[in-house]
Parts: C-alpha cells; structure tokens; sequence
C-alpha cells in the first residue's frame, strides 16, 4: 500500500430538513489501500459516499484528489475525476446485454450508428481480463447476483477509475464469490486503485481491508490499522458503549407444534420440505444462496399458487390461496428485500407502518388519523425506531430504522406465527442487537418465529433449532445444543 494520498475530504458537513446528517468528517483514502467506512445506520457513512460521488452537494467542506482542490458538483463531476460507486442496490437494465449496460451512455459509434461489434469486442476484453464465465450478449436478467456485481464493477474500471466504492458487495453473494470478489480487489490495489469499502459484515475486514475510519451520529470518530484494533473495540467506536449482550436469547423447548408442514415442493426451487414449528421458539433456517428457504416461505405464505404437500395449522389442513388469506390465519412475512419487496419509499412511517391493517382506522370513507398514529406510534415504540416524526419519509430512515419500520407493520396485524427473511441484513451492530431483543420478546409471549438468515452466527445464537436446506431439501434439524457452523455446513453442502 503506497503513502501517496488519493483523496482527502475536509471539514464536510451536510444537512437535510430538521437532520445533520453529516458535521466536520474527515476521511482520506490512500493509492492502492482498501479503506473501511465503518459505523451503524444512520451514521453518515451514505451521505458521505454520496457527496463524493456527485449525488448530493456537501454544504461546507473541501475534497481534495492527488492533492488538488477539486468540486464534485453532479455525477459528471466524480466521474471525471476517476471516481465511480458501486451502490448497494445495483443500478442495471435488466434487458439489456452486458455490453450494453457496460457502455451505457457512451456507446462506441461508426458514424450516426452504434458500433456493436467494437462495443462486444471491448467487453469481451473486459470480461477475459476479469476470468468472467459469461458473453458481452448476455442479459443482465440471467446473470446471478454476483455476476452483476461484477459486470456493474467491470463498468466502473471501463472509466479507468481511481477511487472506487463499494457499498455492502457482500450482502448478496456466497462465500465463494466472496473470495473471488476480494482477489478482484487485490488485483486493483497492486494497480493502485484505491477502494473505499462499507460492509456490516465485520469479519471481512480483517481478511481485506488495510484501515478502518468510524462514524458515528454524522461525526468523525477515529481512523485505524484494521490489524492493530479489535472487533469489541470498533464496536464500542461504533455504537458509543460496549455491547455485553449482543444476542439476546432465553432458550426454550417451545410449546406445542403450531405448524406442521410435510413434502413441500413448488415445481421449482422447492423440492421436499418438511418441518415443524413449536409455540414460542424462533426456529432457523440455514443454507446456500439458492437452497429455497425463502421460496419455501413463500410458498406457505400463499405467494407460489401452485405447490404440493400438506400445511396443517394450529392442527387444521390449511391451502392458503394468496397473502390475505395466511395473514387472516395469523401469518406475517417480512421479506428479504425491503427496499424491492416491502417499503412505499416516497411515503411516510406511518403510512409503511400501518398499511397492512387499513380495516382498522378505515370506516367507509371515514378516515381516523388518532387510530391511525396510536397504531402506528405503539409498534415503532417498541421496535424503536428512530425518526424525527411519523410524517418523515421512509426513504429518509437509515436501513436499520426502515427493517424496523417493516417489523413493525407486520406486527401491527398482530401474528401467531412471524417469518423473518434475512431481518438483519445491511443493518449494523446495535439496530441487529435490537431486533434480537425484541424477538427475544416475541417468543416469550407466545408468538413462533421462523428466521431465515444466511449469517451463521446469528442461526447459532438466536434459534433453538436450525432446519438445514440445501437445493430444495430439508437436510437435516439441529438442535441448540448441537449446532455448530461445521455442522450446518456439512449439511448445506450434502449431495
């Protein structure tokens, strides 16, 4: 890693309606370094990325790049500069090839035509360079996740980028990919690129990163040699205390079987299925991207029409047609992406927070706002969640406050039987210690949880037993006495 100062941003401060997101950070990133941008939601850490990549406009502040002040005003500006993001949410046109989206905007031309031949040429370059398995002609629709990853990383070295950032690359991918990502990595730092890299995976920083800078409340806390620092010490930088109990769980034996499901199999990713959920445990499902734990879930959710096997609910067959219908049976699904899947971003907390139980303050065409707000103030009252009101925009909440928000609407339709996919992905430490205690307090008054989640530790330490899958199978149950990483491990990669 080269001393040479890449980027230095000074004194940036930003504000937003009734917010200080941001107030005098500093960060400097070095040539050929990975630098970690660290600390929870709601720290500053997008807003900052999004000043230096010509989304917003720091209100007072300098950047400085190779030494030499230098204005980002708009995405033009940072991309001049030799600065490209790669967002949490890949920005793609799914029907279109991967050449296409590569060149996007800047299209090889032969006169007034495009020029596709050099255009796939070109990528093909790009891809070989990169040992990419895939065409220039593909679509991005039948690429993996990964493989868009990479695609979407290719395009930011097209613009022979300098600086490049990678918001939470990690979240979506197996370990497998994870490994070729950080070699990916390393080949660009020995080309001198310097890379700012923002994960809540915080194992991985030790593996790939050289220093870590922590935020936190907007602020500037400290910058460090990852190696010289712990992972309890960047926590307490992180959260402004020590987290002593970050899972929180009283285990139990559960109650009697609530849901018992057997052969399951949608025709696709889900082959056989079969399981059972006590009262009051909050039961785990672990394994692979695309061992069909969440299809599964959808499917006794009512949300795949057309499946075989049998559900028996509270010990009565259940065929649930469609979403209304399990959640008139006391079900609840939180899906995997909030941001596709469950949140209206333009509108407020209280309107995420309460628009699953409309029959409850909706009379007619009466409308009763102090019902409405009780429900709506009850349920993020106990999630927590931080906002400056229930009126605020949702797509103005940090990602741990906007997965609270979406517990607290399902909630809100009061659930016997809660399922959780992937509740803590991309949040950080304290808004994950959180929602272990308030699960912690569901199964105790008696609601059942399943809990999918693709992070070990959180499967071993917050469920009392852990179904295992692995393409579309039931491989085995574990007990909490019993599970271990190599045990589930040894599952989810069974023939």
């Amino acid at each position: 890693m080269s001393e040479n100062v890449l980027l230095r941003m000074k004194g940036i401060d930003k504000t937003f309606p009734g917010v200080y997101a941001l107030k005098d950070v500093n960060f400097e990133l070095r040539e050929g370094e990975v630098h970690a941008l660290l600390g929870e939601n709601g720290a500053g850490k997008s807003t900052l990325i999004k000043i230096l990549g010509g989304i917003y406009k720091a209100d007072k502040g300098e950047i400085f790049i190779d030494g030499h002040k230098t204005e980002i005003n708009e995405v033009f500006d940072a991309q001049k500069n030799g600065i490209a993001v790669i967002h949490q949410e890949l920005v793609m046109v799914p029907y279109m090839t991967v050449a296409e989206n590569i060149f996007l905007g800047r299209e090889p031309m032969n006169g007034i035509f495009i020029d596709k031949a050099k255009m796939n040429s070109d990528t093909a370059a790009l891809l070989e360079s990169y040992n990419m398995n895939f065409t220039p002609e593909t679509l991005m629709v039948n690429l993996t996740i990964a493989q868009q990853q990479m695609v979407e990383i290719i395009k930011a070295i097209s613009f022979n980028s300098r600086i490049l950032v990678m918001d939470e690359p990690t979240s979506s991918i197996s370990d497998k990919e994870v490994e070729f990502l950080f070699n990916i990595m390393r080949t660009l730092t020995k080309k001198k690129v310097g890379i700012i890299y923002i994960s809540h995976k915080m194992s991985e920083l030790w593996e790939v990163c050289d220093r870590v800078t922590v935020m936190r409340d907007g602020q500037y806390v400290s910058t460090e040699v990852i190696k010289d620092i712990t992972k309890d010490d960047l926590i307490s930088k992180m959260v402004g205390r020590s987290l002593h109990q970050y899972y929180v769980r009283d285990f139990s034996d559960g109650g009697e079987v609530v849901l018992n499901v057997e052969h399951l199999n949608d025709g696709n990713m889900v082959k056989d299925v079969s399981f059972n959920l006590r009262r009051g445990e909050i039961l785990g499902f672990a394994g692979l991207v695309g061992a069909g734990r969440s299809e599964a879930m959808q499917a006794i959710f009512g949300l795949s029409k057309k499946y075989t096997g049998t559900i028996t609910l509270n010990g009565k067959s259940v065929h649930f047609a469609s979403a209304v219908q399990a959640m008139d049976c006391g079900l609840a699904l939180v899906p995997e992406d909030r941001k596709l899947e469950g949140l209206y971003h333009v509108q407020s907390v209280k309107y995420n927070s309460t628009i699953e139980v409309l029959g409850k303050f909706i009379r007619g065409i009466f409308l009763n706002n102090k019902e409405e707000e009780s429900i709506a103030n009850n349920f993020n009252g106990m999630m927590h969640t931080k906002t400056a009101s229930l009126e605020q925009p949702v797509n103005y909440l940090s990602g741990g406050n906007q997965q609270k928000v979406m517990i607290s609407r399902w909630l809100a339709t009061n659930p016997s039987i809660l399922i959780l996919d992937e509740p803590t992905r991309g949040i950080d430490v304290g808004a994950k210690a959180e929602i272990y205690s308030i699960m912690n307090s569901l199964v105790k008054k008696g609601i059942s949880i399943i809990m999918i989640s693709s992070e070990l530790p959180e499967i071993i330490n917050m469920s009392d037993r852990v179904y295992v899958m692995a393409g579309g199978f039931v491989k085995g149950c574990l007990e909490h006495g019993e599970v271990s990483q190599e045990k589930i491990m040894s599952l989810a990669t069974a023939e």
